[in-house]
């Protein structure tokens, strides 16, 4: 049986099942439908597999726990998507460790700036978008004048 069969099967009952729960603990996302679905709040026993799942991470965080997931942040800040929104949604401002991911991609360093910092970059991250010379770029320039 698969994860998402054992999942299926589990959210069609409507009710936990145990020996379900092992086959399901082997993939992130099925383990965060999971709690979200059946359980219907925190899965202590799912969260090392979800916390391996920068996405699945950030969206735990916000959406079954409504706080940090800090088992899950070493995982979040390698990836930019992840990084901006859990500094946005889950610590509601400035999230130092988010920044290098962050600071790869111009979108998410932009909109770091305007929705998050609310003002100019970090040095590091300010430096990394100017060179990066794109519409982004551009924006930000007109944005922090």
């Amino acid at each position: 049986m698969t994860p998402k069969e054992a999942y299926d099967k589990t959210k069609e009952l409507g009710k936990r099942i145990p020996e379900l729960e092992l086959v399901i603990l082997k993939d992130a996302c099925y383990s965060f439908l999971y709690a979200i679905h059946v359980i219907e709040g925190k899965w202590e026993l799912g969260e090392p597999t979800i916390s391996k799942n920068a996405y699945y991470s950030y969206r735990y965080a916000i959406e079954v726990i409504e706080d940090r997931f800090v088992l899950g942040e070493p995982t979040i800040i390698k990836n930019a998507f992840s990084s901006f929104y859990y500094a946005k949604e889950v610590i509601k401002g400035r999230w130092e460790l988010g920044e290098p991911a962050i600071s790869k991609n111009a979108y998410y360093s932009y909109h770091y700036a305007l929705d998050v910092i609310k003002g100019r970059l970090p040095d590091f991250m300010h430096n990394a978008l100017l060179l990066s010379n794109n519409e982004f770029a551009k924006e930000y320039v007109v944005y922090i004048k």
